[in-house]
């Protein structure tokens, strides 16, 4: 535990030392409002969209010690000269005798002692507000007193976070700051937006002076240094209202002389509002401490009851730290943010909102916001075309939406073959945890507009699950698989127009599976999703079995990818798995095909997505060629897929390799050999390199991954085993061979069900009996019960 340790009690993860490999993240707020705090105070934060209206500056590609959007600067004075430091560590870099920064539930707090003063700041924004607050306290731990100065420090962007990057002419000559409220608030717009849209800077104590220029707050024409800036050596900053230029903001607070012992508290506020009469509210209300305190309250309220939906007790600790705190709040982050702002994906452009991504990110929310989940899954639907397929990406504050790459490439079809697929199991999930079977008949609009921009058609949430069924079945190549598009899930394989892909056919026929369980439950006809889930089984077997596992791809003229015909990619573990969970593969064609995994795609640090990988660029497979063998698609660590393989596992019935698969890539289990991983031990990565890299282990892309969703549904529906279904919670365990006993605490539709699982004669999977409050159930579902209610469920598996 080099870095930092996790703390269950507090739901918090504490970095000890802020060296970390990496920068290591938190989210604060929501796409609403928010963005993510670096783990020495940087911060980006944004409004409903970080592209287009982006607040702080923050580089991401800079080095770790730099200045990032956000810091404070703690000023002691000294006889006629000043000793200044950041208690963020960055960028001054002073040495500290402790530092701490806890990893919240939408919170950072960072503790840090240096010099004899210790600063305690918690970082976040209220609920539902449009704020970020910094709650800050500053303690004399000496046997002196000191006479103490606190000047917290903010860079601003242009809105356009593009244009910043690109256009050095117009963005430097539209942005403005000026003082309101006797210096007191520093307000900030870009021209523009003069009147509709201001960020505001401000505290709850007295500011002396101001600074809104970053060339006068660094000093000597940005020769002085966020590390050592000339300003601060002066007794007071310049007060000068930027007119154009990089505008930052700075705000001086004699907090004046600090006895032995003794604490001051400052609060500091950086929002957004139309204007400054209608941000006042905001500002008077959070420069209560009383009010600050309460806003803290509510947060830590909102995730316990967050969290205390689904709470598993394992003989396993990284897999409890994982399920109880960390993985829910990884979900609730992806089903707020996408893909669109880490780190990695820097919210630039058009990226926005996945299609596929959000239908499976929301899956992972379900049993804890379903109003939420509900209101993602119809904006979705919202860019679904009227022949079935989708717009792969979306911008939720514009609400446009974008083909995606696609569009860059003649010679390959401008859609992708699965978008439309994922939403079927979305809805599915929604339906099952809530009953709310009235969201299939509420009408969304299909995507398509005339000149006065309004849609061309509407249709039911159920018509619009049909379509998306009906478009695959109408779009399939040679040997009748649904056509590859310009990619499946994996985005990386870019065949030919005509190219076909198996993972879509079994995406396909899992989304089948849903529609025709979904349409005997509404007592609806189902002939003709089993004579297409029929028709597609035969053509998958007939024509993908390559002897010991599932060919992926077929290109236009016939040739396999993903066969033992291939010196590359000849193995891809979503053709196994999603083989198995389709039911299209046999039982014994699933066994060798997950057999064929584990032999020749994992490795300690999880499943490679495909193997060997490919040695060169080949513009025929496109861009999975770019990456070394290794790395990313070809022949990474892809941690999306590993959770599929597991709960192709637990379908098996092999929980042992089920949980080896989970416990590989749980990234709880890596804190110890973080100099390996790098990444956030607290949240999965996208991806790790493979073992054909030298630098086997290396995680990256973390916080935004598709793995937070399906390795929290594979852990809790099928490892554990308790699952939603139609007609109550289904109770299936497939578990390590070794565990005794576990306990699920679970509110379903209102009822609190306390479960306990007894697994005496070791097995992985079966249940034998199943009593609630006592009394034997038949079956292995928990029927519905009252709500507003605590029931005991007794499991015995044999």
């Amino acid at each position: 535990m080099k870095y930092g340790y996790f703390d269950d009690a507090h739901h918090e993860y504490v970095i000890t030392d802020p060296h970390t490999p990496v920068k290591w993240i938190n989210y604060i707020g929501t796409l609403a409002f928010g963005g993510f705090v670096d783990h020495t105070g940087g911060a980006l934060l944004c409004k409903q969209d970080p592209s287009l209206n982006r607040i702080t500056r923050y580089l991401a590609l800079l080095p770790a010690s730099e200045f990032k959007g956000e810091t404070l600067y703690v000023r002691i004075r000294r006889g006629n000269s000043y000793q200044i430091f950041s208690p963020y560590y960055v960028p001054t870099l002073d040495q500290y005798d402790r530092y701490e920064c806890h990893v919240g539930l939408g919170y950072t707090r960072i503790l840090s002692e240096f010099y004899g003063i210790r600063t305690d700041v918690t970082i976040f924004v209220p609920t539902g507000a449009e704020v970020e607050v910094r709650d800050i306290r500053i303690t004399n731990l000496g046997s002196e007193a000191l006479e103490i100065d606190v000047i917290p420090v903010v860079e601003y962007t242009h809105f356009d976070a593009l244009k910043q990057l690109t256009n050095a002419d117009w963005v430097p000559q539209t942005v403005q700051s000026e003082a309101a409220d006797g210096g007191n608030i520093l307000v900030n717009y870009a021209f523009m937006h003069k009147q509709t849209r201001i960020n505001y800077f401000t505290s709850n104590r007295p500011v002396s002076s101001f600074e809104s220029d970053r060339p006068r707050f660094l000093g000597n024409h940005e020769y002085g240094t966020w590390a050592k800036p000339l300003s601060l050596f002066q007794p007071e900053l310049s007060n000068y209202e930027a007119r154009r230029g990089d505008n930052a903001g700075a705000l001086l607070h004699h907090l004046g002389l600090f006895n032995p012992g003794e604490t001051k508290r400052l609060i500091t506020q950086l929002g957004q509002a139309a204007n400054l009469d209608a941000a006042l509210p905001s500002i008077t209300y959070y420069r209560a401490e009383n009010h600050v305190d309460e806003a803290q309250a509510e947060l830590r309220h909102f995730w316990d009851t967050y969290l205390a939906t689904i709470q598993v007790e394992t003989p396993d600790a990284s897999m409890n730290s994982m399920l109880n705190v960390h993985n829910p709040r990884q979900c609730h982050t992806t089903k707020n943010w996408s893909r669109y702002l880490s780190l990695y994906q820097t919210g630039y452009g058009e990226r926005g909102l996945g299609y596929r991504d959000s239908s499976q990110d929301v899956m992972g929310v379900l049993a804890h916001i379903p109003d939420e989940g509900k209101e993602l899954l119809k904006k979705l639907m919202h860019v679904q075309m009227r022949n079935g397929s989708a717009m792969h990406q979306l911008n939720p504050l514009t609400m446009v939406g974008a083909i995606g790459e696609a569009m860059e490439y003649e010679d390959r079809l401008h859609y992708y073959g699965d978008d439309h697929l994922w939403i079927v199991l979305a809805v599915a999930a929604y339906l099952k945890e809530t009953g709310d079977f009235t969201l299939l008949d509420e009408v969304v609009p299909y995507y398509e507009k005339d000149k006065q921009n309004q849609p061309l058609e509407s249709g039911t949430v159920f018509g619009h699950l049909k379509r998306a069924i009906q478009f695959t079945h109408d779009n399939t190549g040679a040997h009748g698989l649904p056509l590859l598009g310009y990619a499946d899930w994996n985005d990386t394989v870019n065949l030919r127009k005509g190219a076909e892909s198996l993972f879509n056919a079994h995406l396909y026929g899992v989304a089948l599976l849903e529609m025709m369980e979904l349409c005997a439950h509404l007592q609806q006809p189902t002939g003709k999703y089993q004579a297409y889930y029929d028709e597609m089984k035969a053509r998958v077997n007939d024509c993908g079995w390559d002897g010991s596992w599932y060919i992926r791809y077929f290109d236009v003229d016939g040739t396999p990818l993903g066969s033992h015909q291939n010196s590359h990619g000849q193995i891809y573990v979503n053709g196994q798995s999603w083989a198995v969970m389709s039911g299209f593969a046999t039982p014994e064609r699933g066994r060798a095909a997950m057999d064929s995994v584990y032999e020749k795609l994992n490795t300690p640090n999880g499943i490679k997505l495909s193997a060997p990988g490919f040695n060169g660029f080949d513009p025929i497979v496109g861009g999975i060629s770019t990456y070394p063998p290794g790395a990313k698609e070809n022949g990474g660590i892809f941690l999306h897929a590993n959770p599929w393989a597991m709960i192709a596992e637990t379908m098996l019935g092999n929980g042992d390799r089920a949980f080896q698969y989970y416990n590989q890539i749980n990234p709880a289990a890596k804190n110890d050999v973080i100099d390996v991983f790098e990444c956030e031990p607290y949240v999965y990565p996208q991806n790790i390199l493979g073992d054909e890299h030298p630098q086997f282990g290396l995680g990256r892309n973390s916080w935004l991954s598709g793995t937070a969703s399906w390795a929290y549904q594979a852990g809790i529906k099928f490892i554990l085993g308790i699952r939603p279904t139609y007609e109550g919670l289904l109770i299936d365990p497939c578990i390590p061979t070794r565990w005794d006993s576990f306990k699920v605490s679970r509110l379903y539709r209102g009822v609190t069900y306390i479960i306990a699982i007894h697994n005496p004669n070791h097995v992985s999977q079966g249940v034998t009996s199943l009593r609630v409050d006592g009394q034997p159930i038949q079956g292995q579902i928990v029927p519905f019960l009252p709500p507003d209610q605590v029931h005991f469920v007794e499991v015995t598996m044999g």
